[in-house]
């Protein structure tokens, strides 16, 4: 024993072949504890091994050059190791650990009947045996019957809450689904928490010795708690006598079909692990425990296996079925790919649960368990809240009537940017589940990695942009919104003024391009990124844009303060540039006017010096009418006012005047007339219109009158002798014509010839050439 008590000082635990030993060491043990030379022996033993070891470690406990010349490099080369050797070593020590547990279990089994009489049946006590099974049995049967007899108490709750689910509207199924199942799966838990309850109750007071928990019934208890509690979770899964209750969309045969397996596995393991196993170790043999617990998931492991296998390709058509109605592509394509790859998932995680049993026996299923029901638990949480969103955003968002009268974008932006933020909602959720399974599985510390500054601080950014970015559209959203409204004849306020809409435009352009470069700006800033850079450059290009485009820059400056003036809008009548004419488009650069021959100018601000714009206020129709020296102008001025009383009183007209007609006077005596100014004051555009109809009804009233209005003609003065007759006028008939009395109207008569005493003598020259014949048409026309 003194031999052998270094080694075990140096070893974690005994090797397995030392299992059997153990009772006879203990007692040889307390043997040589009891004879006095042998435990001094022991004593002095003891303390030269304390001894040795400063010796083996040097002065103030640093250790050896040799053990750290031995140590360093096996540590060196521990850092240094490939992937490929690790696996190698892990591949290794799964193989050993194996191997030990079966060559365990052999040994424990050969040694349960060891001929002679020292095998470890020969000392159980057969009656002892049989009262503890039946007391385990009577505990068994007890509690299950309290748990049979609780679940149907609450079958009517289930079946109540299920048609609650069925008969809920299309709008609300996914929430009442979530509530119902909620509330099933509570109810579920304390039937399970009140059948535990009895059944302690049970063991504790009615089995066994009145007022002590027996180990035995305790170990079931606990994991009648457990698997009980996986089983309440499967069946939020699997719900198959509850349709309304059923979160996975399969029918009731197939949800039966799985939740019956998994509920075997989970109680043949459950119950393997947690009561077999620990009933053997304490009972007959940790060896044997350990190699019925391996047995346990091997058995386990093939059945889950030939189980995935067998109903591989029904589960693929069903989610390819899925993934061929979904509506979003993403969902397509992870619903594809989990069709093509979930076997080999379940068959991964089943093999892992067996190597974890294999090299963690003691705590594997525990462990496993727990993460097991925390994995279940992530993941139904992120497929609710993925599938809330997802169908969230499958539904169009719908505003009332009068809300798409008085904004008619806003319904469309929302639709736009509401669905963007939920899928990224969405894509964040499926990396925080993803993180959180790895975290259940002790593949990612995420407590300590969010402890860490660089944790933190991606968390802290991530929280900080997503707010910026629901903050900015927000605000482009109300803003924007608010632009249209005004901008929006049926607010209320009428038709907006053309000067509303290019400048509440331009705001609205203006303000979309600020938002996106301050909200980019902040969000690089926000993530770490230096923007100093970025906007010193911007500051250099926008000084090289400044003097490469000057006439550019002096458009829109000018066009901004035309805007802000009011100098013009959009179907005014304007003169700009000497260009007179309707403007048809107006932005902040240029003027599109469309003359009266119906040509198309655009007009650059930069050339503007003038605006001359005919539409503000009012208008004035500024006539001037002449009259003939011999009449008399209070005579004009009468008929001119009884004109405008006509027009006045016209319907097509009459409307358009704003005052009564101002008579300015006679305001020019011309060379053939005499000039009088009127002014007729309209509203602002008609003053041509009504300038015409004053016109017409003008004329009108001075031909009544008899007043005569002067036109360009021309005397003909044949002169004067000194004597003061008349030279005689050589005129030449161009066009014969027939009077009354049948001569020729070319043809001078007797009566309109002068006698021959009156006749001058005349030069035979000035008499027409006798070939002289009458002009044709032509030549009279040029006459």
């Amino acid at each position: 024993m003194l031999i052998v008590l270094p080694a075990f000082a140096q070893q974690g635990e005994p090797a397995p072949q030392e299992t059997n030993s153990r009772g006879p060491a203990y007692a040889t043990l307390a043997d040589m504890l009891e004879n006095e030379q042998s435990r001094q022996r022991l004593i002095e033993e003891l303390r030269s091994l304390a001894s040795a070891q400063p010796d083996e470690a040097g002065p103030a406990g640093e250790p050896s050059p040799t053990g750290t010349a031995e140590e360093a490099p096996d540590q060196q080369s521990a850092r240094d190791l490939s992937l490929a050797r690790r696996l190698a070593d892990t591949t290794s020590a799964i193989a050993g650990e194996l191997s030990g547990q079966l060559k365990s279990l052999t040994a424990a089994l050969g040694g349960l009947f060891t001929p002679g009489g020292a095998s470890l049946v020969s000392g159980i006590d057969i009656a002892d045996i049989t009262r503890t099974a039946m007391n385990m049995a009577l505990v068994i049967v007890a509690t299950f019957a309290l748990f049979f007899l609780l679940r149907g108490l609450a079958h009517p709750v289930f079946n109540r809450v299920s048609s609650w689910t069925r008969h809920g509207g299309d709008r609300s199924t996914l929430i009442r689904t979530t509530a119902a199942v909620a509330m099933a799966a509570i109810v579920d838990v304390v039937v399970v928490a009140l059948s535990y309850t009895g059944g302690n109750l049970i063991a504790t007071f009615a089995i066994g010795k009145s007022g002590e928990l027996s180990t035995q019934a305790s170990l079931f208890l606990n994991a009648f708690l457990v698997i009980e509690l996986v089983k309440a979770a499967i069946r939020v899964l699997f719900a198959s006598r509850h349709e309304g209750l059923r979160l996975l969309p399969i029918d009731a045969q197939e949800a039966a079909h799985w939740n019956r397996w998994l509920a075997i596995l989970t109680g043949f393991v459950g119950y393997g692990m947690l009561v077999a196993v620990p009933l053997i170790n304490a009972n007959v043999s940790p060896a044997l425990g350990r190699g019925t617990g391996l047995i346990i998931m091997l058995l386990a492991f093939f059945y889950a296996t030939a189980f995935v296998l067998r109903n591989r390709l029904k589960l693929r058509g069903a989610l390819e079925n899925k993934a061929a109605n979904a509506s979003m592509g993403a969902s397509q394509f992870m619903l594809r790919l989990i069709a093509r790859v979930w076997h080999w998932l379940a068959i991964a995680y089943f093999l892992v649960v067996l190597l974890i049993s294999i090299l963690r026996p003691e705590d594997a299923l525990p462990s496993v368990m727990l993460a097991t029901l925390q994995t279940l638990a992530i993941v139904g949480v992120g497929l609710l809240l993925s599938g809330m969103l997802t169908q969230i955003i499958g539904k169009r968002i719908t505003l009332s009537g009068d809300w798409r009268r008085k904004l008619p974008k806003l319904e469309s932006r929302l639709n736009a940017y509401i669905p963007t933020f939920l899928k990224v909602i969405r894509t964040l959720i499926l990396i925080a589940v993803v993180m959180l399974v790895l975290n259940a599985w002790s593949v990612f510390d995420l407590a300590a990695w969010y402890a860490t500054e660089a944790g933190y601080s991606t968390i802290s950014k991530l929280i900080d942009v997503i707010v910026i970015l629901v903050v900015a559209a927000a605000l482009w959203i109300v803003l924007a919104s608010l632009i249209e409204h005004r901008l929006n004849a049926e607010t209320g306020r009428g038709e907006p003024t053309a000067r509303a809409k290019t400048l509440l435009s331009l705001f609205r352009n203006a303000l979309a391009i600020a938002l996106i470069t301050m909200t980019g700006m902040i969000v690089l800033a926000e993530i770490g990124i230096n923007i100093g850079p970025l906007i010193a450059g911007a500051g250099v290009l926008g000084l090289a844009i400044g003097f490469g485009a000057q006439k550019l820059v002096q458009d829109i400056i000018t066009g901004v303060f035309i805007q802000v003036e009011n100098a013009m809008n959009t179907g005014d009548v304007v003169t700009v540039g000497g260009i007179t004419g309707t403007a048809e488009r107006l932005s902040i650069r240029s003027v599109g006017i469309r003359d009266l021959s119906g040509t198309y100018h655009i007009v650059p601000f930069s050339s503007v010096d003038t605006v001359s714009n005919y539409m503000r206020e009012f208008g004035n129709h500024v006539g001037e009418y002449g009259i003939a020296y011999r009449e008399s102008i209070d005579d004009a001025i009468v008929q001119l006012e009884q004109a405008f009383e006509e027009l006045k009183a016209s319907e097509e007209h009459g409307h358009k005047l704003l005052e009564p007609l101002s008579v300015a006077g006679v305001i020019a005596l011309a060379d053939s007339s005499v000039n009088i100014r009127v002014i007729i004051k309209t509203t602002p555009g008609d003053q041509w219109a009504v300038g015409r109809a004053y016109n017409r009804l003008v004329k009108k009233y001075f031909d009544a009158a008899g007043i005569e209005i002067p036109f360009p003609h021309t005397t003909l003065y044949f002169g004067q002798d000194k004597n003061g007759s008349a030279p005689p006028a050589n005129l030449r008939i161009m066009q014969q014509d027939f009077s009354v009395d049948g001569t020729p109207a070319g043809q001078p008569t007797q009566d309109s010839l002068p006698s021959s005493s009156e006749q001058p003598s005349r030069p035979a020259s000035s008499m027409p050439p006798k070939e002289h014949t009458q002009p044709d048409r032509d030549n009279d026309e040029n006459t």
